[in-house]
């Protein structure tokens, strides 16, 4: 990307390419996830949600950990399967580290639908189950895709697809009791040199829309070099809570990363006369590339806002979330 070192680059790249690669491990999890895991999943809803659902599922709180003094962050991560045996045992062990919030799980290209909302389900199942006896944790479980240059005929259809999946896996977590600590979100891991006309990510996200669930779209994505650097403000402002149901959890991995959201920020409130929806943020640190922590990443961007608009900056919740690739 064009405002992060090369080693995030990268890192970026090596996690797409482990994507690609898992495509057949995908295809096979197709097949691993029709095996039986109790309890049997439900059948996908054939009408959309009511209406009340939909404004609770649109008005869900963005951060629903619990209130600490330091926050700590989920564990989000790039997937290579969805066999559910491996999905619950990732579930199961966000719940032993005891923190809640927003977990994405992202599986690359829009395919393979029903086979990761099983999976989903199993990695919520797990969460559950494995939750010490009275907890009030809480995690918004959010199917993550990429804009990276979608191998569907229609990235309209496939939006509305990835809602309508979303949508079934709340259904399923209301229907067996999970829906008390696991709610459903969706996720897209925005970037713009990956589209730079713009057309494809405004399709899949016109699509999530019309589809009329009520369940966020999470943008877990960059700006590229901020805005004019590919995609002009409007654009770069849809998918950061111009689209109703968007919301954005921007990568920040540097300081000029956050300078570039703060730009946004400034250019949405006094030209569209409306905020960026910030959810969160989300970082890549690990050991070994020292990169921003989750709580530096959301000083920092706290911090580049008020500079940036001042006062009536918007609210960044302090919901933290560290993605890697998953292992198996």
């Amino acid at each position: 990307m064009l405002c992060e070192s090369c080693r995030d680059r990268i890192l970026k790249r090596a996690a797409l390419l482990a994507l690609a690669v898992a495509g057949a491990l995908v295809a096979a999890g197709a097949v691993a996830a029709r095996l039986p895991l109790p309890p049997t999943l439900y059948p996908a809803p054939k009408a959309p949600a009511r209406k009340a659902e939909h404004r609770a599922a649109a008005n869900q709180p963005h951060s629903m950990s619990p209130r600490l003094s330091k926050p700590r962050a989920t564990i989000s991560l790039y997937e290579h399967s969805v066999r559910r045996s491996v999905l619950r045992a990732q579930g199961c062990s966000a719940a032993k580290r005891g923190v809640g919030g927003i977990v994405i799980l992202a599986f690359g290209q829009p395919a393979y639908n029903k086979a990761i909302t099983r999976a989903m389900f199993a990695y919520a199942y797990g969460y559950t189950r494995c939750l010490k006896r009275g907890s009030a944790l809480q995690i918004a479980l959010a199917r993550g895709t990429s804009n990276y240059h979608p191998q569907v005929p229609s990235a309209y259809k496939a939006g509305r697809k990835w809602a309508r999946e979303t949508m079934a896996l709340a259904h399923g977590l209301r229907l067996h009791g999970l829906r008390t600590h696991v709610t459903a979100a969706a996720a897209d891991d925005v970037e713009p040199a990956w589209d730079r006309s713009f057309h494809r990510t405004r399709d899949f996200f016109r699509g999530f829309r019309d589809a009329r669930t009520g369940h966020l779209l999470y943008n877990f994505g960059s700006l590229d070099g901020g805005v004019g650097g590919i995609w002009n403000a409007r654009q770069a402002f849809f998918v950061a809570g111009g689209m109703r149901y968007a919301r954005a959890i921007p990568e920040i991995y540097n300081h000029d990363m956050a300078k570039q959201w703060a730009e946004l920020a400034h250019i949405a409130r006094h030209r569209y006369h409306r905020p960026v929806q910030f959810a969160g943020v989300l970082t890549t640190h690990t050991s070994r590339n020292r990169g921003m922590k989750p709580r530096d990443a959301h000083k920092t961007l706290v911090r580049a806002l008020a500079r940036r608009i001042g006062s009536s900056a918007p609210d960044v919740p302090p919901t933290l979330t560290n993605i890697r690739a998953a292992q198996y």
